[in-house]
């Protein structure tokens, strides 16, 4: 009997964990469409600009025009780029346009830009108008038993329900309908996601030989991070054994200097002498942990990142809330750069923003660790050289990972973190 309890219970976890799963994929789902059509309008935009320095073009006027339009295509796909790099693998950018008209127009890079950019302005554009469709008509089908009475009968009803409403029963079933656009808004939200990105991924991406060159550039400027960061981190510890232990330490050989001379004269103040030295060196053992501490803190290995977390989550001198969904344990440098990461920010966070309360929340998608950090803060954060948001990208892209602070003036401030943790 209590097997059979067991395994229902288990049932019951997991298809709540299948529904969550899904509810979650589904909105980010939504939230890539809906940024994709923000972006198919800018798209669209430029196509308009650019078929219309190409009728120019004909009459001589356009070809004057012909610098700023390649620019304005660069500019938007630019942002596309940027868009897709925060849901998946980052896209590097390619070289600047070349200045000349006739060089610009041979770039390969430039053509595939004006490709993309046709097929964004269009299909990622009915796309992404679908996928803001669709939730909407399985919101309005859902409520409708609630506001059918607002409409005439002969109205019918929302999300192409064209039948006469003639009372609650007929509004009930239009409500139905709206578990079918729910469905289908669960179904195919993601499948139209990676459709509405595939053409940015296969034509904004820099050739194989372009990729690899930018992207030995950019190993070669994140192992020079990787060095300053570890400069940086030696001379804290430095810093920290001779400020503070070193000096412990030497004021316990003074003072057991001192008792080994005063114990035949006055035993009494030997032990006094003695009393003094143990303080000195117990100050000086916890200022050592605190130093090892701060190298790789052992809650890590012992509570996991979650509970490290909650750790500095208790601490904080502001009410703050930490969500982790790890399905597993990281790599522990990675672990302790998120740690780190959180650590500072939290800090920041406690001395400068003048929040009432902040978030922690940690996710894995896929082979990256996701962390963001929020607070409703003043905001107007900034990252000055020598400030902790600096210590933070240096240490975040030592690791190969990329960094991200949004603090507008009044707030809020968040603080996005994306590090490699493997598949």
């Amino acid at each position: 009997m209590t097997t059979d309890g067991s395994a229902g219970a288990g049932r019951a976890d997991s298809g709540r964990n299948y529904l969550r799963d899904r509810a979650r994929v589904s909105v980010d789902a939504l939230e890539h469409l809906v940024g994709g059509l923000g972006t198919a309008l800018l798209a669209l935009a430029g196509l308009s600009y650019l078929l219309a320095v190409a009728l120019a073009c004909l009459t001589g006027v356009g070809l004057l025009l012909v610098p700023s339009a390649l620019r304005v295509v660069r500019a938007v796909a630019d942002r596309e780029r940027d868009r897709l790099s925060r849901w998946g693998p980052e896209i590097i950018g390619p070289a600047p346009v070349p200045a000349g008209t006739r060089a610009a127009l041979r770039d390969p890079a430039v053509r595939r830009d004006a490709g993309w950019l046709a097929i964004h302005a269009t299909g990622g554009f009915v796309i992404g108008l679908l996928g803001l469709s669709l939730p909407l008509y399985a919101v309005q089908s859902l409520t409708f038993p609630l506001w059918f009475w607002l409409l005439p009968p002969e109205a019918g009803g929302p999300a192409l329900v064209y039948w006469r409403i003639d009372g609650l029963a007929d509004a009930l079933a239009v409500g139905l309908t709206g578990i079918g656009w729910l469905t289908v808004v669960v179904g195919l939200g993601p499948g139209m996601a990676r459709l509405q990105a595939w053409p940015g991924r296969r034509l904004l991406a820099p050739s194989p030989g372009t990729d690899l060159s930018l992207r030995v550039a950019e190993l070669t400027a994140t192992r020079a991070a990787a060095l300053d960061a570890h400069a940086v981190e030696l001379r804290r510890i430095e810093r920290s054994l001779h400020d503070g232990t070193q000096n412990r330490l030497v004021a316990v050989t003074v003072l057991l200097g001192a008792a080994r001379r005063a114990l035949a004269r006055d035993p009494v103040l030997a032990g006094d002498v003695l009393a003094r030295a143990q303080d000195a060196a117990e100050q000086a053992l916890a200022e050592l942990r605190g130093v090892v501490r701060g190298i790789l803190p052992p809650v890590l290995a012992d509570r996991g990142l979650a509970g490290a977390l909650g750790g500095l989550a208790a601490n904080c001198g502001v009410p703050c809330r930490v969500d982790v969904d790890l399905p597993g344990r990281c790599a522990a440098s990675v672990e302790a750069t998120a740690y780190f990461a959180v650590a500072e920010a939290l800090t920041n966070v406690t001395r400068h923003s003048g929040a009432t309360g902040a978030t922690v929340s940690v996710r894995r998608a896929g082979d990256r660790l996701l962390l963001r950090v929020a607070d409703d803060g003043h905001g107007g954060a900034e990252e000055r050289d020598g400030s902790g948001l600096a210590g933070i990208r240096r240490r975040v892209e030592a690791y190969d990972g990329r960094f991200r602070l949004t603090s507008p003036s009044g707030g809020p401030t968040t603080m996005e973190v994306e590090l490699p943790c493997g598949s």
